[in-house]
Formats: structure tokens, C-alpha cells, sequence
């Protein structure tokens, strides 16, 4: 994960465990977005946060349940070196995601919706292993999940929000928009690849939710987002900046906030990946 500022300003869990929990379905929700449903197991233990909630993801390559039983119970650095010991043809897959919505009752209880974007292409070989398990995970398919809790954490003094991301970011601003007081102001600015991708969200009703699409689906992701984010007026002392998504992006933003007049502890960026297009 790139530089970001949640580290040192993050609210965590409680209680963190490693949980095993299962697929319940898989539904592709626009063309650049899957959704994966998650439930059964130890999904009890789940303490929902709201806002942009995010855990570790462990997806198995081999032997199913087996392997996760490998993983340790927390992620300190003397257990991610024990993690990186188990070979690369059984280590699971870990990667960072976010809670799009969880639901204390569902069809069996209670359920966690994750989305994936879905980059390249997983019949081909050009999808990243998490997007790739996205696309043909199956109802029953075991993975493991760490909470890290919620980076979102609104300094008091501020009167007004700015949300910024691209679409990996996209999951975590409708986390932020259910979770915010109904009187909040501000904006949210969302980068999707195509108009198809634009989802409805839901948030106060004085946030501005504006979807900027890309003009080339196939460019960088975040570009035009941020164009747009530099195009508002200069938004004061009192404005909660946020931005997350690719590392261009959230440094591009937070660059500009800074030069404009934004305290630096009233922006919360952190850069989700790196593009290898700059």
C-alpha cells in the first residue's frame, strides 16, 4: 500500500481475529465491478464500523481451508515474516479490501459485501489474482479476513467533506456516504471507467455525488478525478479532505490541498496501489 496517512489516524477494532468466512454468491454488478458476498463461518465475530471499514483478505491458491489454517491469528510484523515462509504454491493471497456493506440479517444470516474491480482479464491471464478469484469463486469457497477498522476519522472542528477516488476507491466513499450524519455538507467526486460503472449511491443529502468518467477507459485511473478535484474552489480551513486510490492520485490531491490553504491534519489520503503507466 502506498504512503498514506491512516496508519496515525485510524480507529481500530477492539478485537481482531483471523475469520473464516464463505462465499455466499457472486454477482457481476457493472462491467468493471464484481461483488462477493460473504457469510457463514465465523461472520458472528464480525464487528461492522461503517465508513471506509477495511480488512486483510486471504484468498487460498491450494487445499482450500487448509491452507488458511496456516495463517496467523493477527499481522505484526513477526507474523507476516511466518506468513511469507509458507511456500508461494500454498501461501494464500492477501490483499487490502473494503467493506462495501454488511447486513446483520440475510438469507441465512448475516452477510458482507465486498466489490472487486476487475482489471484485465482473468480468462487471459491479465487479471490480478484477487480480481481473477473474484470472477469464478464459487458459493461455499472459504477465504480469511483480518479487520483493520476505519481510516475516515472527521476532525471536529471541520464543517465540510471532500471525497475523492477512482473506482478502487469507489467501495469505500459509499461506506464513508451510508455512515455520515444526514447534516453533512460537502462533495464526493468518484472516477468510473465507463458511464455503466456509475452507481447509486446513498448519503446525506447535502453531499454532492458527482461521477466523472473517464474519457479513455483504457488510461490511468484517477487522472480525470483529480483534474476535477483541482478544478473546485479552494475549499477553506475547514473542509475534511479524503482521497484514495491510485498513489498519483491521492498525492496529487493531497499536493494541492496543502498549497491551497487545507491544514494538513484535515487530509486523509491513502493510495491504494501504483499504476505502472507513469
Amino acid at each position: 500500500m502506498a504512503k498514506s496517512t491512516k496508519t496515525a489516524r485510524r480507529i481500530t477494532p477492539q478485537a481482531s481475529e483471523l475469520l473464516t468466512l464463505h462465499v455466499i454468491r457472486r454477482e457481476v454488478i457493472t462491467p468493471n465491478m464484481a461483488r462477493v458476498t460473504l457469510g457463514a463461518g465465523d461472520i458472528a465475530k464480525f464487528v461492522p464500523m461503517g465508513f471506509d471499514q477495511w480488512f486483510r483478505l486471504f484468498i487460498p491458491i491450494a487445499d482450500k481451508e487448509e491452507a488458511l489454517s496456516r495463517l496467523p491469528q493477527k499481522l505484526n510484523t513477526l507474523a507476516y515474516a511466518k506468513y511469507l515462509t509458507i511456500s508461494k504454491t500454498r501461501r494464500p493471497v492477501l490483499r487490502n479490501y473494503t467493506v462495501r456493506a454488511y447486513r446483520e440479517v440475510g438469507a441465512d444470516g448475516p452477510e458482507l459485501d465486498v466489490d472487486f474491480v476487475l482489471h484485465g482479464d482473468a480468462a487471459a491471464g491479465t487479471a490480478g489474482p484477487a480480481a481473477s478469484w473474484a470472477a469464478r469463486c464459487e458459493p461455499g469457497d472459504a477465504v480469511a479476513i483480518l479487520d483493520g477498522g476505519i481510516g475516515f476519522v472527521q476532525p471536529a472542528e471541520t464543517d465540510s467533506v471532500l471525497l475523492v477516488a477512482d473506482e478502487t476507491g469507489l467501495p469505500a466513499v459509499a461506506g464513508v456516504l451510508a455512515s455520515l450524519p444526514t447534516d453533512t455538507v460537502g462533495i464526493a467526486l468518484i472516477e468510473v471507467p465507463t458511464a455503466d460503472d456509475i452507481q447509486d449511491l446513498v448519503g446525506p443529502p447535502k453531499v454532492d455525488v458527482r461521477f466523472i468518467v473517464r474519457p479513455d477507459a483504457q488510461a490511468t485511473p484517477g487522472r480525470a478525478v483529480l483534474a476535477a478535484a483541482e478544478a473546485l474552489p479552494a475549499l477553506g480551513e475547514r473542509c475534511f479532505a479524503w482521497t484514495v486510490g491510485e498513489s498519483a492520485l491521492v498525492a496529487g490531491a493531497r499536493r494541492h490541498w496543502i498549497a491551497t490553504g487545507v491544514p494538513k491534519e484535515n487530509i486523509m489520503f491513502c493510495g491504494y496501489w501504483k499504476s505502472s503507466q507513469h
